[in-house]
Order: C-alpha cells, then sequence, then structure tokens
C-alpha cells in the first residue's frame, strides 16, 4: 500500500508523461555575456534575444499614439467650433430681442387661433380677424423669440430673418399659389352648416 498514486495509475495501464527533448542547438549560458562594465543581460538585448518588442512593435505604438492625438485634436476643434456657434447663436438672439422690442403686434383682445408648423409641430399664435387676414395676405409674419411667437410686419421680419433666420416662424408669401395645399379643392371644402 506504498504505491504513489503514480504507480498505481502505471500499474492501471496509463502511460507515463513524454519528457521534452532538450534543445542542443545552443548551449545555456546564462552569465556567459556577461563583462565588465556592461549592465545585465546588455548583451542578450544586444543580440536580440531578452527583447520581446520589435521594430514593428514599436511602429504600430508610435501609429496608434499619433492617432489618439489626432482625434484629441479633432475633438477639441469640434468642440471650439460649437462653442463658437453657440456664441454667435447667443450674440444673434439678443440682437434680434433689441429690434423686436417695442415691435410686436400681439393683441391682448384676440381671439382667433392661427396655427402653423414651426420646428416639426404645430404651433398657434392668437389673432384678430384683421390680423388673420392681414397674416394670410403675407403683411404680417411671425417670429418666435423666447419661446413666445411674436406678430410683426414684413419688414420687421424680413429685418428678423436677416439677424437670425431660425427664429422666423411663419412667413407667407404673398402672391404664392394655394395649389399647394391638397385641401384647397373644393371637394374638400367642409360646409358652413356643419355642426361637429
Amino acid at each position: 500500500m506504498s504505491d504513489t498514486l503514480r504507480n498505481q495509475l502505471l500499474g492501471l495501464g496509463f502511460k507515463a508523461a513524454p519528457k521534452a527533448e532538450k534543445d542542443r542547438s545552443r548551449p545555456k549560458a546564462p552569465y556567459a555575456d556577461r563583462r565588465p562594465g556592461k549592465p545585465k543581460g546588455a548583451g542578450a538585448r544586444a543580440a536580440g534575444v531578452g527583447d520581446r518588442r520589435s521594430r514593428e512593435d514599436i511602429d504600430l505604438a508610435k501609429a496608434y499614439a499619433i492617432r489618439a492625438q489626432r482625434e484629441k485634436q479633432e475633438r477639441i476643434e469640434a468642440e471650439r467650433q460649437k462653442q463658437e456657434e453657440a456664441r454667435k447663436r447667443r450674440e444673434a438672439r439678443e440682437a434680434l430681442a433689441k429690434l423686436l422690442e417695442g415691435k410686436a403686434l400681439n393683441a391682448a383682445d384676440a381671439e382667433v387661433a392661427r396655427h402653423f408648423e414651426y420646428g416639426g409641430k404645430i404651433k398657434r399664435i392668437h389673432v384678430t380677424g384683421d390680423q388673420l387676414r392681414e397674416l394670410n395676405a403675407g403683411e404680417l409674419g411671425v417670429v418666435q423669440l423666447n419661446g413666445r411667437y411674436l406678430l410683426v410686419t414684413a419688414e420687421v421680419l424680413a429685418q428678423a430673418e436677416a439677424i437670425f433666420p431660425q427664429a422666423v416662424a411663419l412667413k407667407v408669401e404673398p402672391g404664392a399659389p394655394i395649389s399647394d395645399d391638397p385641401y384647397a379643392d373644393p371637394q374638400y371644402q367642409v360646409p358652413d352648416d356643419l355642426v361637429w
């Protein structure tokens, strides 16, 4: 019962692990290349034995570093341009606010809602009957400023468009054909006596 596990396994028919062949092509001499005045392992590195990093590895590392630096510079430039655009928008909004001071024609007693599309959504402004006719004729326009929609004359609307075009919410071109509206056809007109 003093057999070791190895001997028991061999007795059961298992084979012993193959022994690795020794590399006899070069002699083992760990300290053979040491000379006075040389740091430890310098001869091995000079021969390329101890240095695992090849020239391709170094070139690849440099390429990655160059790419990372370029990407960083591109991010910095994009951020700078973004801040510059934000500054220009802010200045344009300030100039627009100065232009529109006291020029809004919004009436407190307006009860007619005029709907229009702005920013991909349906918006509305309350106007009087006369303002509605002038708005639809292109004599008036709507400008968006700080979340509010302001009714202005066509001249002020043109000045606002020159300062900050994104603020123009509704501009009706005088004499524009109505044929763009598919419901302009008399077939789709709602009768006056229809009650909802």
